[in-house]
């Protein structure tokens, strides 16, 4: 019996993938233009660790994600940790602990890894990179459509000028429910015909309930058709409290950006189990994956906050090239101030560690498009 092959050094485990030049560095670009957008409007930034305690990963919010964290032991404590797979909680943590004391409203922003034990069947990748915002202490529409108005600007530092914002109300379809008194296997099946759009599937399973939730589904779409058609639907006190909060938000957001693209799916609830008022999804046209998501949640036991998580990886496959700064190779022995000088208008400088006879041809086997000749970078 033969010997089984070694296995394949560069075979990374399902849902991961190396990021090789120039990739790697275009994403921490783009990842660098979104943060100091963020910046801008007052965000400061927090890094908080890539594993903590499993007891204060999971709280509060981080309980929505806990079936996609992977565990650990600490060989130190002896006790249970686990990975961040989502890092709003972890902010949420810092703001009522480390900055319980600070003044509210606290904008805070945030750029790392996540990873999740599974991937979906439109987002396969398990090591998921986020970048995003927290505004915790203050429960207003303005706050709601900040977050929605920041991230259009983020966005269009990376070339994005017309994503569709997807506000949603998750807890309108539950307090609906409730209302109608719809629980058991029957809240179960009406929450998976919701889910697929099934409208159908509503009216068999809706009861009373039917003919209001089929109006909402099918009025998904433009934020005008939307907000008419809740207005029209005579919602109980709750519902109806909900679906004014949503109007006065994008009241808000058309307030400072009357061509923002708004849609609106009332009765989608899908997502972060932690959302709890207004929220948002964003898509770039033409693309079904998730350029972004967030909304209102609980910050801690009781305090308001709402915040907006970018994903790059699906940022940068929706938005323009962005061009790799160029390469410019700089033979041995050349003047390092003038290869300074190059580097501050933009190339990338390679410097030769010997001499070369073949100057053009060590250039082109190195991936440089330029060569430094006379103190000028020569396109080669």
């Amino acid at each position: 019996m033969t010997d089984d092959l070694p296995d394949n050094p560069a075979l990374l485990p399902a849902g991961l993938r190396d990021l090789l030049p120039p990739d790697a560095e275009t994403e921490a670009s783009a990842v660098g233009a979104i943060m100091n957008v963020f910046a801008a409007h007052g965000y400061q930034r927090v890094k908080p660790p890539l594993i903590e305690f499993e007891d204060s990963l999971l709280a509060g919010s981080g309980a929505a994600v806990a079936e996609q964290i992977f565990r650990i032991m600490d060989p130190d404590s002896h006790r249970m940790m686990g990975l961040r797979a989502d890092t709003t909680p972890q902010v949420a943590r810092i703001a009522t602990t480390r900055l319980a004391g600070a003044a509210r409203p606290l904008r805070l922003s945030y750029a790392g890894q996540c990873l999740r034990v599974s991937g979906s069947q439109l987002a396969p990748e398990r090591q998921i990179a986020q970048a995003g915002i927290e505004l915790i202490g203050n429960d207003s529409p303005e706050a709601d459509a900040e977050i929605v108005l920041v991230g259009a600007e983020a966005l269009a530092a990376v070339g994005l000028n017309r994503p569709s914002f997807d506000l949603t109300l998750p807890m309108l379809a539950p307090a609906l429910f409730d209302e109608f008194d719809v629980h058991g296997t029957e809240r179960g099946a009406l929450a998976r015909a919701l889910d697929r759009k099934d409208a159908a599937a509503v009216t068999r399973h809706g009861g009373a309930l039917a003919p209001i939730l089929t109006e909402l589904l099918l009025a998904a779409g433009p934020a005008d058709r939307a907000l008419a058609a809740l207005a029209a639907a005579g919602l109980p006190i709750v519902a109806e409290k909900l679906a004014e909060r949503l109007r006065e938000t994008v009241a808000a957001i058309r307030r400072h950006a009357p061509d923002l693209r708004l849609t609106i799916d009332p009765v989608e609830f899908r997502g972060f189990r932690y959302h709890t008022g207004v929220s948002v999804t964003i898509y770039a046209p033409g693309r079904h994956e998730e350029l972004g998501r967030g909304g209102r949640y609980l910050c801690g036991d009781a305090e308001p906050a709402t915040g907006l998580t970018l994903f790059p990886d699906s940022v940068l496959r929706a938005a323009p090239p962005r061009q790799a700064r160029p390469r410019l190779f700089v033979p041995f022995g050349q003047d390092r101030a003038q290869a300074a000088s190059l580097r501050a208008q933009g190339f990338a400088t390679v410097t030769a560690l010997a001499k070369t006879a073949d100057i053009q041809g060590e250039a082109r086997r190195l991936g440089c498009s330029h060569v430094l000749r006379d103190g000028v970078a020569v396109e080669e």
